[in-house]
């Protein structure tokens, strides 16, 4: 299989790993479960690689994808522009392998497997 359900409907399941792909975008650290870590991973590299790429019709592909949450408020920058002013740059030289996956252990209320993700 080349994706995992999780347990979701396919919208519901876009509408979420959008939403997480964009909380890691603004936050650069996010905890949730180690399946959905898993599968945001592929989805945040290539919004870097597009990043990375800086051209108008990568950051039009980004923006279609990442919601249009603003990620710093006192300047107003959004994700798409935090992610083409401040991440890519930072990972110019580096060749992929831009997140890191850390288990930090069980859940209290159903023992799913939690991680953090961030970017290295």
């Amino acid at each position: 299989m080349a994706y995992r359900k999780l347990g979701r409907t396919s919208a519901q399941r876009k509408a979420m790993l959008r939403d997480l792909t964009t909380d890691l975008i603004i936050n650069e650290r996010i905890e949730t479960t180690e399946t959905r870590a898993k599968e945001i991973r592929s989805t945040v590299e290539k919004m870097i690689t597009l990043g990375k790429r800086g051209d108008m019709h990568a950051r039009r592909q980004a923006a279609s994808y990442v919601r249009n949450e603003v990620a710093n408020a006192e300047n107003g920058q959004d994700a798409v522009q935090k992610l083409f002013a401040d991440i890519a740059p930072r990972y110019q030289e580096r060749q992929g392998g831009y997140t890191r996956i850390m288990k930090i252990g069980p859940r209290r209320g159903d023992a799913a497997p939690m991680v953090i993700i961030e970017l290295v």
